[in-house]
């Protein structure tokens, strides 16, 4: 089963269920937060199977490093990536996008955002239904 070597590979605690811009259940445990030296908050952030982010732009920019499982990236306009272990996104400022599980597997990324999100809308079931 895909979520098995999850299961044993998940270095940090699941953290806190997110109640907002998400679509499914998704959980977030702050790694870090403190300004220095880095001034970037660092998310240990784990998608339930078909859970995903609503569509967002990081002002500064933001890096993902997957630890775990398989989930989609997508940019506003271009085709949806699939990412696994050991993957690194570097997200430009100001780039609308969003990111998530696939329908079968849990999915764990570290997040480090350096600077505020926007929210927009969620990612409709029928554009994330249609990704293979």
């Amino acid at each position: 089963m895909k979520n098995e070597h999850l299961n044993s590979s998940t270095i940090f605690p699941l953290g806190q269920k997110v109640e907002q811009n998400f679509v499914g259940d998704a959980y977030l445990q702050m790694v870090f937060t403190d300004p220095t030296p880095l001034n970037t908050a660092i998310g240990n952030v784990t998608f339930e199977p078909g859970a995903r982010n609503n569509w967002h732009a990081h002002q500064v920019g933001q890096v993902l490093l997957v630890t775990g499982g398989e989930g989609w990236y997508q940019e506003e306009g271009t085709p949806a990536r699939l990412l696994t272990t050991g993957d690194v996104v570097n997200i430009p400022p100001g780039v609308k996008h969003w990111h998530g599980a696939t329908k079968d597997s849990w999915f764990v990324h570290l997040a480090l955002t350096p600077g505020q999100t926007d929210w927009f809308e969620p990612v409709l079931d029928h554009e994330y239904n249609n990704l293979v």
